[in-house]
């Protein structure tokens, strides 16, 4: 398949919103018996005595790499939305390969939220998430494709539960483990000397590929019949307009023949050898950048030559057809190409050039999250020293918003992510812990606990490399709340209890008084109040004498939990009450629901309920104003329990009915 001209994903029109696609090719040379194929294959939805008749239809294509397996699925994907219109979704499995592994828990993730389960409602552990896709794709019409499949077992756990939908996977070789087999076997071979000519001729208007048809079928053989290497071919004929196209094709075969180049490489050879310096050098940088996609914003940390020739030098790699446009305004280099990159610059640039290149766009990415962090969290206690701007560089404009600054940071997560793993692997340790500063505010709006867990046990291991004892004891306890959020507890505790012994011998009032905290919650969210208590009530004294209001209003309401928890009702009415008066002070809206709700709770317990109503009823306004659907789901309960214990039977029953109802959207939780 021949990809030539891309155009906007239907993601981008908000009359298909339940498209969800990567950019898609305009042309195609070929591949029509394969698309009739699995047009065909569509019609045996229903019918019984299909192979695992309870899941869907799956179709696997599979070939090398380069072929246009991705163009055809995505294609597919697109011919058949019109009749599957409850969701279109892709998901690329590489993005979450980590160490050959795949990251499904961040997978499912994903898909839960782009089929719109609201972020603070999708489960934290792997089962819980795919109990909620099972529950959210029951009975649905829909396409999935899945590319970079590896294994049968990863495409099985990403089916919808749904005989009425389809499953496109993506693979380079047989997927053999699948368990039923695949409905219909695709495999997809390189294009034929006489269509890939063709295809040539659709990527660039040039009589010399209809008069010199010998010379043009060389050329396509010469690319292998790849349509990754057929676009910079395209790309290459039309700057070189006035030459002879036996010229040209001889100058690709020579090199083959004289330095034995295999042919697909000879292309790329020759498109690199046509580019400019900078954009050559930044080619071979591209090999270094972290993540899958390329922001354009970070191709002047890359050049280092300033954000007017990064941008030329980006058009040209686009022009040239060696950096393709990817999701969200980013761009994307096609793995072979990224090789190819890599051999670049090897041979070309050396260790320094690219060493440099990486500490760049590492520290560009820190400041990156920095700046986005302290818009989106405003002061809080943060280790690592701001960095500094680089003219060169430009910063990204954010303005004044926590909303743009927080969608950054979403948008950039894989690179981020990515930074953090590349800085620790090449010694740049304070780097590594301090990009995890940024990325625990990222985690508390955008739960991707696969990445998360990672990251912060790379700044763990950072901060203990660089004998940074105040950031190991931070990135202990940021490690810890990902761990104990999926249930993992014991891991949790290995990490705050080492924490506050460090803590202790350190003369940080405020970070002794944090991990604290977190050793606290650990055991709270095991229910061991008792526990828990005194780790609350020595980070209360410490936030007090050291005169921090917001950490005296959240240790407060964290005691008065806890009290609760161990019967001590009078108690906790009383520190709940200081602190919901000290969140309305200090202007903390979340706050004062939280506060509030938990008050409210513990005087439903001592039979004061009239003001547990209030209570609830100014919790649930901002639950629902805050979008918080979790919140919304709890306070709803509570105000059953209270009309129950009211007598008033018909409310109680509309609360839990009302409960019950958002739970079920959100595929449970």
């Amino acid at each position: 398949m021949g990809e030539v001209h891309f155009h906007a994903g239907a993601d981008a029109d908000p009359d298909i919103a339940e498209f969800q696609l990567p950019p898609g090719a305009a042309h195609f040379v070929n591949r029509e018996s394969e698309r009739d194929a699995v047009l065909g294959v569509i019609g045996r939805i229903g019918r019984p005595g299909r192979v695992e008749a309870e899941r869907p239809l799956v179709v696997a294509v599979h070939g090398v790499r380069g072929v246009g397996k991705t163009a055809l699925g995505v294609h597919l994907a697109r011919r058949l939305g019109g009749d599957f219109p409850d969701a279109v979704r892709f998901v690329d499995l590489d993005d979450h390969r980590r160490g050959g592994g795949v990251e499904m828990a961040e997978v499912l993730g994903e898909l839960l939220r782009s089929l719109g389960v609201r972020p603070d409602c999708v489960e934290p552990t792997y089962a819980g998430r795919q109990r909620q896709y099972w529950a959210r794709t029951r009975g649905k019409r829909m396409v999935v494709v899945v590319d970079g499949a590896r294994v049968g077992f990863e495409v099985e756990q990403l089916m919808p539960v749904s005989a009425d939908s389809v499953v496109i996977a993506l693979s380079q070789g047989r997927l053999d483990d699948l368990k039923g087999g695949a409905d219909l076997e695709v495999p997809l071979g390189p294009l034929g000397n006489e269509h890939a000519a063709q295809l040539l001729r659709s990527i660039v208007d040039d009589p010399r590929l209809t008069t010199e048809t010998a010379a043009a079928e060389r050329l396509a053989q010469v690319c292998g019949g790849l349509p990754v290497a057929l676009e910079v071919a395209g790309d290459w004929l039309r700057r070189h307009r006035r030459r002879g196209l036996l010229r040209l094709v001889a100058q690709l075969t020579d090199e083959l023949t004289e330095r034995g180049v295999p042919m697909v490489e000879a292309v790329w050879n020759a498109a690199y050898g046509d580019l400019s310096g900078e954009a050559a050098r930044l080619y071979r940088l591209l090999a270094v950048h972290p993540g899958p996609y390329i922001a354009p914003e970070a191709g002047p940390a890359l050049l280092g030559a300033g954000p007017d020739a990064a941008e030329d030098a980006l058009e040209e790699l686009e022009r040239a057809s060696l950096l393709l446009p990817g999701r969200g305004g980013r761009l994307r280099m096609h793995d072979l190409l990224r090789a190819h990159a890599v051999r670049c610059a090897r041979r070309d640039g050396g260790d320094a050039e690219a060493a440099a290149a990486r500490q760049r766009v590492i520290h560009w990415y820190l400041r990156q999250a920095q700046r986005a962090d302290a818009l989106a969290a405003g002061p809080r206690m943060t280790l690592a020293e701001p960095e500094p701007g680089d003219a060169d560089a430009p910063d990204v404009d954010f303005g004044e918003s926590k909303v743009r600054a927080l969608h950054w940071m979403e948008g950039e997560r894989l690179a981020l992510y990515a930074c953090v793993r590349t800085a620790y692997a090449h010694g740049m340790d304070d780097a590594a812990w301090a990009l995890c500063e940024p990325l625990w505010t990222h985690f508390l709006d955008h739960a991707h606990y696969g990445d998360v867990t990672e990251a912060f046990r790379t700044g763990r291991d950072a901060a203990q490399r660089a004998g940074h004892s105040a950031a190991l004891v931070r990135m202990r306890c940021q490690l810890a709340r990902p761990l104990w959020e999926q249930e993992r507890y014991e891991e949790a505790y290995a990490e705050v209890e080492p924490a506050v012994a460090a803590a202790q011998l350190l003369d940080r009032p405020k970070l002794l008084a944090s991990a604290l905290e977190f050793r606290g919650k650990v055991r709270s969210v095991q229910g061991d109040w008792a526990g828990a208590a005194p780790d609350f009530e020595a980070s209360l004294r410490i936030h007090t004498g050291i005169g921090n209001a917001y950490g005296v209003l959240l240790q407060s309401h964290l005691l008065g939990q806890a009290a609760a928890g161990m019967g001590e009702l009078d108690r906790a009415v009383a520190l709940l009450e200081q602190a919901h008066a000290m969140a309305r002070e200090q202007q903390r809206e979340r706050m004062a629901a939280r506060t509030g709700f938990e008050l409210g709770r513990v005087l439903h317990r001592v039979g004061r309920r009239d003001e547990a109503a209030g209570l609830y009823a100014a919790a649930l306004s901002g639950a629902r104003e805050r979008g918080s659907v979790r919140d919304e789901v709890r306070i709803l309960e509570a105000f059953a329990s209270l009309a129950a214990d009211t007598g008033d039977a018909d409310a109680a029953t509309a609360h839990r009915a009302a409960a019950a109802a958002l739970r079920e959207r959100e595929g449970g939780f």
